[in-house]
């Protein structure tokens, strides 16, 4: 796992995701490590205390910090996307526990869509799952670089190294078949989330393992847009023209607002407005009434240019040389989010950053089955499906490959009718 060591970096933000089968531990894992990280207020602590006691167990049942819904409660198993935060001494996270089951596979994607890093658990006494390998696939086809295969629960497999090392060999075989292994940074570790093994704390049962913990891996493992150069992406928010000021100044300000979607921009550099290609370069940059010289990812900036160009809200600029040609059809991995099914006959609308464009579908290549993963013909998508399709635009838009920008590469499919968000693209 690529690490760096500016100190900027150990304070950054990491977003990780949990996943794996029914019971497998994702809950108790996320407790476990709240609760050795000292992360659980004490009025939390007590009121699962008096919670755990009325269902009769000896000990805390540190599940209950995430599984707040009443119904996932009673029925003892995850239902919607938990969010959790958490810090170290050294830096700052975010879970997101994401439900196991296949019917739940559209809030899945939306917890992996903004995840750095997932932890796939699963149970030493079953080994690799269907949903393993469901959760897997999911997790390459939303962008995950880093994969840490957690093999939970090893107290109850007498923390035996072979079982380990066979599932190990199962799921590297795997992902080498779906070409995962080649694309991603993949690590094991064996754990007992229910008694803090190899989370936090190193324990004895397993002297046999010799590499990080699981804390120590989160640590290390590099947060967004910090493991290479990136494209500079700035989708346009809104145009600031205070034609009311008193200031005289102020009368020709035109400034373009929005957020760095990535890379990073400095005063001088030649800039293309997508998709009308309009040329100049950045006269100044602002960050509320601070001027600066450069500014860079995640920053939400005004950046005023030197000519008077036409550019409105939904417009690109990139760097000039870094610019691509805007296009007018796109193939992308769409899952479908609604229960209304996707038809081929109807018009949707494509929101992609700040722009919206008019769709048609030109073709439903296949649909990928999520426990076989393999690929079928299909004519329709159903809520929970995922499928390569091909896009017809009315408007003209500046994207990426998902693979190389989460971004620009991302889209989401709104019903006309309904205004609702129907689906969830990443552009191939």
């Amino acid at each position: 796992m690529t690490t760096h060591n500016d100190t900027h970096h150990n304070d950054s933000l990491l977003r990780f995701m949990t996943c794996g089968s029914v019971d497998d531990g994702k809950s108790t894992l996320i407790g476990r490590l709240l609760f050795d990280s000292k992360t659980i207020l004490a009025d939390t602590l007590t009121q699962m205390s008096r919670t755990s006691e009325k269902r009769g167990l000896s000990a805390v049942d540190l599940s209950l910090l995430t599984d707040g819904l009443q119904a996932e409660r009673e029925q003892g198993i995850t239902i919607d996307v938990a969010y959790r935060y958490f810090s170290t001494g050294t830096r700052k996270y975010i879970i997101a526990d994401a439900p196991g089951h296949e019917q739940y596979t559209r809030n899945m994607v939306t917890a992996a869509s903004t995840a750095n890093l997932a932890i796939i658990l699963i149970d030493a006494r079953r080994g690799v799952l269907t949903q393993t390998r469901r959760h897997s696939y999911l997790a390459h086809l939303v962008g995950i670089q880093h994969i840490v295969v957690a093999v939970n629960k090893m107290d109850l497999v007498d923390y035996d190294q072979a079982t380990y090392d066979k599932i190990c060999a199962d799921y590297l075989a795997f992902a080498k078949d779906i070409g995962l292994a080649q694309a991603r940074d993949i690590r094991f570790i064996p754990l007992s989330a229910l008694a803090g093994d190899m989370l936090v704390d190193r324990l004895h049962n397993m002297d046999w393992y010799k590499g990080e913990t699981l804390l120590e891996m989160l640590e290390k493992a590099p947060a967004a847009h910090t493991e290479g150069k990136e494209a500079f992406r700035f989708p346009v928010q809104f145009v600031c023209r205070p034609h009311a000021s008193a200031d005289a100044d102020l009368h020709d300000f035109r400034g373009f607002m929005g957020r760095i979607e990535s890379g990073e921009i400095a005063v001088g550099d030649a800039v293309t407005v997508l998709p009308n290609g309009y040329q100049s370069k950045v006269k100044a940059i602002q960050l509320g009434e601070t001027q600066l010289q450069t500014a860079k990812t995640e920053q939400s900036i005004t950046l005023l240019l030197e000519d008077e160009i036409d550019t409105s809200r939904g417009d690109m600029i990139v760097k000039s040389h870094e610019a691509q040609e805007p296009v007018k059809q796109i193939e992308a991995f769409v899952c479908w989010l609604s229960e209304t099914p996707l038809s081929t006959a109807r018009t949707y609308v494509i929101r992609h950053t700040t722009r919206e464009s008019k769709a048609k579908v030109a073709a439903i290549q296949y649909k990928v089955d999520v426990n076989t993963l393999e690929q079928q013909a299909s004519s329709d998508l159903k809520m929970n499906d995922i499928a390569r399709i091909s896009f017809k635009l009315a408007q003209s838009l500046m994207v990426d490959p998902y693979s190389v920008n989460r971004a620009t590469g991302a889209f989401i499919i709104i019903d006309e009718s309904t205004n609702n968000t129907v689906g969830a693209g990443m552009i191939a």
